[in-house]
C-alpha cells in the first residue's frame, strides 16, 4: 500500500479556527502525527486514528526531523489516509519542506491543507492590521532562531527594512533581538507587541518598545508567542503606557 500524506494546518490554536477541509481529513483519517500545542479538541475529531505525538518545542526535548521522516514514509506504506497535523500553517516556519521532498523523494502522494498562521490570529488578538495605508506597505516573516548545524542569518536587516516586522519563536531571545534590531538601524522606540497563546481565552499582550523588549517577554508565560514591530502598532502601545483611568481593564500581561 501507499497511501496519501497530507500536511494539515492546526491553525494557531482555537479548535474552531481549523478549516473544514482538514476538520474532514481528521475525521477519516487512519494515523495522525501531530505537534505539541495543536489543541486537545483538534486532537479528539479523529475517531479511528492512532495518534502519534512528533512534536518540538524551544528549550525542550524535540522528535527529529529525520525521524518524522522516516515515520511518515513508514506509516503511508500501511495506511491509506496519513496527516500530519502542524500547529498554524504547515508553509511557514514549519519545516513542511524538508516532509514534502522526503514524502516525494520515497515516491508517495502528498498533499499541503493550509491553517491560518500566528501572525493572522495576532493581528486579530490585537485588532490592528498588519499593513495600513498610508503607513504600512510592506510586512517580513522572520525567525532569528538557528537550528542545531545550521550557520547564523542577518535577520535583522529585512525587519528594519519593512514597515511591520513578524518575528516568530522570538520572545526566548528577546535581548538578543532588541540588540540585533537596533544595530540595524531600527530606532530604540519603534513599538513593539508580543502576543501570547493568540486566538485562545487566555491569550495576553505585552505592549513594548523595541529598546524594552526583554523586560516585556519577562513578563509572559510559558505559551508560544509571537512578536509584532511596527509603527501601525504605536496607538497600541501609547495607550498602554497612559496610566489607566479608575474602573477600566486592559487585556495585557
Amino acid at each position: 500500500m501507499s497511501g496519501t500524506v497530507y500536511l494539515v494546518g492546526a491553525g494557531a490554536g482555537a479548535p474552531d479556527l481549523l478549516t473544514l477541509r482538514a476538520a474532514r481529513l481528521l475525521e477519516r483519517a487512519d494515523i495522525v502525527l501531530h505537534d505539541a500545542l495543536v489543541h486537545p479538541e483538534v486532537l479528539a475529531l479523529p475517531r479511528n486514528a492512532a495518534l502519534v505525538p512528533v512534536g518540538k518545542r524551544c528549550g525542550r526535548l524535540s522528535t527529529a526531523q529525520r525521524f518524522i521522516n522516516k515515520q511518515l514514509i513508514d506509516a503511508a506504506r500501511r495506511h491509506a489516509t496519513v496527516v500530519r497535523l502542524k500547529g498554524g500553517d504547515p508553509m511557514l516556519f514549519g519545516r513542511a519542506q524538508e516532509e514534502i521532498d522526503a514524502l516525494r523523494e520515497a515516491g508517495i502522494r502528498v498533499e499541503v491543507v493550509p491553517g491560518i498562521s500566528a501572525a493572522f490570529a495576532a493581528s486579530a488578538e490585537v485588532l490592528q492590521s498588519m499593513t495600513e495605508r498610508g503607513r504600512s506597505r510592506s510586512v517580513v516573516f522572520l525567525t532569528p532562531r538557528v537550528g542545531d548545524g545550521e550557520s547564523g542569518h542577518d535577520w535583522a536587516r529585512p525587519a528594519a527594512a519593512a514597515d511591520t516586522a513578524v518575528l516568530y519563536m522570538a520572545s526566548r531571545q528577546a535581548q538578543a533581538i532588541c540588540e540585533g534590531l537596533q544595530a540595524a538601524g531600527v530606532p530604540r522606540g519603534r513599538p513593539a507587541l508580543l502576543v501570547e497563546d493568540a486566538s485562545l481565552p487566555h491569550a495576553r499582550i505585552a505592549p513594548a518598545r523595541v529598546e524594552s523588549l526583554a523586560r516585556a517577554a519577562a513578563t509572559l508565560g510559558d505559551g508560544p508567542a509571537l512578536l509584532l514591530i511596527g509603527d501601525v502598532y504605536e496607538e497600541i502601545v501609547a495607550r498602554a503606557e497612559t496610566p489607566a483611568q479608575p474602573g477600566t481593564q486592559r487585556r495585557t500581561a
